[in-house]
């Protein structure tokens, strides 16, 4: 199997089940940014161990779902699956026990948080900050009309919180003061 196919010489790539589409289409850019998150993560995930790694690899995996459900054209929707190729409401709604549990297990800082307090966090705050741009860009593909479905909307914008939170777990006792907030 050769990594090149050559197709895309034109300006164009083909979509899951068929159909092409220019590189620079809303949804191209959506599921581009969406493969995008999954990579950051992985570099936040070569830095953690235990439960985090194991976490980020499960976020990691659903990513592809939903990039999977942007790189199919509507009309081909009937071949999705749920939970492989197809995000529904199941899979956002166990984002927020997820959350929820990590909160439970560090609480949120009380003040604004300035990235990089340790390797692994600072790659999930990275990751959570690409993921608001998928969550950007997916947004202008349902406003397009080319999403009728907003479960991979919600999906991503419940994804960023979770890793928002996570990031904050994998600082753990290295969270900044208040007096390295302010300098001194």
């Amino acid at each position: 199997m050769q990594v090149y196919t050559k197709t895309g010489d034109d300006g164009t790539t083909g979509l899951l089940y068929g159909g092409r589409v220019d590189k620079h289409d809303l949804r191209t850019s959506a599921y581009g940014t969406v493969d995008e998150t999954c990579s950051a993560l992985g570099l936040a995930r070569a830095e953690l161990e235990g439960d985090l790694h194991d976490e980020v690899l499960r976020i990691q995996r659903e990513l592809f779902v939903v990039g999977a459900q942007l790189a199919t054209l509507v009309e081909h929707w009937e071949r999705l699956q749920v939970g492989v190729s197809c995000v529904d409401a199941a899979m956002v709604d166990a984002l927020d026990g997820r959350i929820d549990a990590c909160v439970e297990r560090h609480p949120l800082p009380q003040h604004f948080v300035v990235p990089g307090g340790t390797r692994a966090a600072a790659a999930l705050d990275l990751a959570r900050t690409v993921c608001r741009r998928a969550e950007r860009e997916v947004v202008a593909m349902q406003r397009a009309g080319l999403l009728p479905d907003d479960a991979p909307l919600r999906y991503l914008n419940r994804c960023a919180d979770l890793l928002y939170v996570l990031a904050r777990e994998a600082e753990g006792t290295h969270l900044p003061s208040r007096e390295d907030l302010a300098g001194g």
